[in-house]
């Protein structure tokens, strides 16, 4: 169990970490995947920042970070809401030099309800950010990955990955998000976007909404998409846990011990 512990990432809004889990983390040797939301970039001082860096980095656990996402939108044709959205990776930015994290996670943010009849300009747009955001992310030894949430299928996102070749995007694989939305099954994500896959998301749901239940209390097949990456011979370089309930933290650990193929 705790060579499993020691591979994998927990997912950790920083409010949560700063107030009430940091101990926890410490203690069990956790690696976070960091949260930082709107809450967290605005009412945080960098000290406070760095001291949390600071507590991680000598307990030696290795740190990913997720960057905010609500109302944000990289490839809107308002440049105001693309004016915000670059804001908010720029305050995110500033601390990546004091958590070193191996990757950061954005949300492609594809939603075909508002974006579909402007596609062409939306991927336009988005690429520019993507283009900008991860030369930043690398300069720092981090890797850019890009999460999949409202998009139907592989072919929503594949564009991106496909122009972004050369700059060393991943695309991070939510499994708990292709199963509530998207209308392609588990083995066309992975046989499509199996060559850029850098990252997986894991949490289980019934198949209607986002739950983020606990690994095998839903109806997500694990087993399968680990033996969909191995027929792939992809052993994906980052693993992060994400339930929304400390209840639910444990539980997909043993789980997850007890289905992990490598």
């Amino acid at each position: 169990m705790n060579k499993l512990i020691e591979k994998i990432q927990v997912n950790i809004p920083f409010t949560m970490l700063y107030e009430s889990y940091l101990d926890m983390f410490l203690t069990n040797g956790l690696n976070p995947e960091i949260g930082l939301d709107c809450t967290a970039l605005e009412n945080f001082s960098f000290s406070q920042f760095s001291n949390i860096a600071d507590r991680l980095h000598q307990r030696g656990l290795s740190i990913t970070l997720h960057a905010p996402f609500i109302d944000l939108s990289p490839g809107s044709p308002d440049p105001a809401v693309r004016a915000l959205t670059w804001r908010r990776f720029e305050q995110m930015l500033e601390l990546i030099p004091l958590f070193k994290p191996k990757t950061v996670v954005c949300h492609a943010a594809y939603d075909w309800k508002r974006y579909g009849v402007f596609r062409d300009q939306w991927i336009e747009n988005s690429l520019q950010t993507w283009f900008w955001l991860s030369k930043r992310v690398r300069d720092e030894g981090g890797l850019l990955m890009l999460e999949n949430v409202y998009e139907h299928g592989p072919d929503d996102m594949r564009i991106i990955f496909e122009s972004l070749a050369d700059h060393r995007v991943g695309f991070c694989y939510d499994t708990g998000h292709q199963a509530a939305f998207s209308r392609s099954a588990l083995e066309t994500w992975i046989e499509s976007l199996g060559p850029f896959l850098g990252q997986v998301h894991l949490h289980d749901n019934g198949g209607n909404q986002d739950e983020h239940l606990a690994l095998g209390r839903g109806n997500i097949d694990f087993p399968m998409l680990f033996e969909h990456l191995k027929s792939i011979k992809k052993d994906p370089p980052v693993i992060t846990l994400e339930p929304h309930r400390e209840e639910d933290l444990w539980p997909s650990i043993e789980y997850l011990a007890k289905v992990w193929p490598w």
